[in-house]
């Protein structure tokens, strides 16, 4: 493998991303929207912002990211980029490495900028290590680009590829613990929750863990990430009819 393939793949996805302003927009400034919005909405209910805030840091990145990878990669699929890019002595290692690195480098200055306004300007004060919110945040902005280049193959058209995100974050958001706590969800809910994702983002936020228990659920991200990445290379060469 070859990490100048895989440099110059990541800029040219960042070259791209550049030249597209609603993109940005939607990456960098909608997610910090967001948290500002519930932190204005909840003014009047003080605490609840502390309580609710942190979570959401570790679910809006993964739900932007993996709406905006999913789209940015069916695009490439569908005019043809990926099959001459293919052709060239360009490894689906390096390639997928290529799009995963652009991403998270730009996952990593959205965790950045939605951890500092929230931890300033918004007002938020968390029990947790602010730099471990922030680690959260990134890593569920790593999750959605790995499962956006994962999913993408499934859809043949952007539209299709939009659709994939209720169907993938939804019941997350309904089964991590943000809305009901896991210990109050049926049985059979709470096995399925304790193996998503985006619960783990969450578990990761919540304060008054052992460092072990941190560890953990840090070492699920990343154990998704990689295997959602290795299914994406797989997937990489797939022609969309």
């Amino acid at each position: 493998m070859s990490l100048r393939r895989t440099a110059l793949t990541m800029r040219r996805i960042m070259q791209q991303l550049r030249h597209d302003p609603r993109t940005i927009v939607l990456l960098l400034v909608v997610p910090s929207a967001l948290v500002g919005l519930l932190a204005w909405s909840l003014q009047n209910r003080p605490g609840d912002f502390d309580q609710f805030g942190p979570r959401l840091l570790g679910i809006f990145p993964l739900t932007v990211m993996f709406l905006v990878t999913s789209v940015t990669t069916l695009r490439e699929r569908t005019n043809a980029t990926l099959e001459r890019l293919l052709t060239m002595p360009l490894a689906k290692a390096e390639l997928i490495l290529g799009y995963a690195g652009a991403f998270g480098l730009v996952a990593v200055v959205q965790s950045a900028l939605v951890s500092t306004l929230s931890y300033t300007w918004f007002g938020l004060s968390h029990q947790g290590v602010p730099w471990r919110v922030s680690l959260v945040a990134l890593c569920a902005g790593l999750l959605g680009t790995s499962f956006g280049l994962a999913l993408s193959a499934l859809a043949t058209t952007e539209f299709q590829a939009v659709q994939f995100m209720p169907a993938f974050i939804l019941p997350q958001l309904l089964l991590c613990g943000l809305i009901v706590p896991l210990a109050q969800l049926p049985d059979a809910l709470r096995y399925v929750a304790d193996v998503v994702p985006m619960s783990a983002a969450v578990h990761a936020i919540t304060p008054g863990q052992s460092r072990t228990y941190y560890v953990e659920q840090f070492a699920i991200m990343l154990g998704y990430i990689g295997a959602a990445l290795m299914v994406g290379s797989t997937t990489l060469g797939r022609r969309t009819k």
